[in-house]
């Protein structure tokens, strides 16, 4: 068994933190938000150095950031820290290049603190039979609109039937994730998440479905929602 552990292939998870979440409207960036009684970027941490497989987390701070060092959950020698630049793309090539030779990389948003072990073992699955790597999504359920350009008002309906929500984490071959986006940020494309640097590429990754409850906080009424779910949780009925 310690054999077959030890040739499994290295994942190392990127945590990009370096925004100041002026959404929230709050006095600290959304990562140092408390709820559940931890901050939200100690849960989004936890949830990742929970699972056996992944043994590094690299954190991505703004050069400014002095909150982190605070956390009893920054010195785990299992964390390391680097600096983040402009855009989230950025802030993810910093952690790609520290995370040396790793196989793959997961790439978490620190502002998603319920991300769920059942979900996370289904994406690390994927490693098995995938080269290409996939991401947590979940099916569209709304009714979607699109709106008239530049104009608040509705142009049509647009079919839900193939649409997806994308979620993190994130899963790809590191190298390839390296060059994917470092061409993706040469030629001015827009990447909202890593998936699309692949897309950009030319690549087709997998979509893993996850729970819906694996929200993202962005928003003051998120941080209620995302304390209803981690209490749930932490003492379920």
């Amino acid at each position: 068994m310690s054999n077959f552990a030890v040739s499994l292939p290295e994942i190392v998870a990127v945590l990009p933190a370096a925004g100041i979440g002026s959404r929230m409207q709050a006095d600290c960036p959304k990562q140092y938000l408390i709820a559940g009684g931890k901050t939200i970027i100690e849960h989004a941490i936890f949830s990742l150095l929970n699972h056996p497989r992944i043994q590094r987390v690299i954190v991505v701070l703004h050069p400014q950031d002095q909150q982190f060092s605070s956390l009893s959950i920054a010195q785990d020698p299992r964390i390391s820290v680097v600096h983040g630049g402009e855009q989230r793309a950025d802030s993810v090539m910093a952690g790609l290049r520290y995370a040396g030779r790793a196989e793959w990389v997961l790439v978490h948003d620190a502002a998603r603190p319920c991300l769920h072990a059942d979900d996370l073992e289904r994406l690390l699955s994927i490693i098995e039979y995938s080269k290409v790597g996939g991401i947590l999504a979940a099916p569209v359920r709304d009714t979607m609109k699109r709106s008239e350009a530049g104009v608040q008002a509705i142009a049509h309906t647009v079919d839900r039937q193939a649409l997806w929500h994308a979620l993190t984490p994130q899963l790809f071959p590191l190298e390839l994730l390296k060059m994917c986006l470092s061409r993706a940020l040469q030629d001015g494309a827009v990447v909202t998440d890593e998936a699309s640097a692949l897309e950009h590429c030319g690549y087709h990754p997998i979509l893993v479905s996850g729970r819906s409850d694996n929200i993202k906080v962005t928003r003051p009424e998120d941080l209620a929602l995302a304390e209803f779910y981690l209490t749930q949780r932490q003492n379920p009925q």
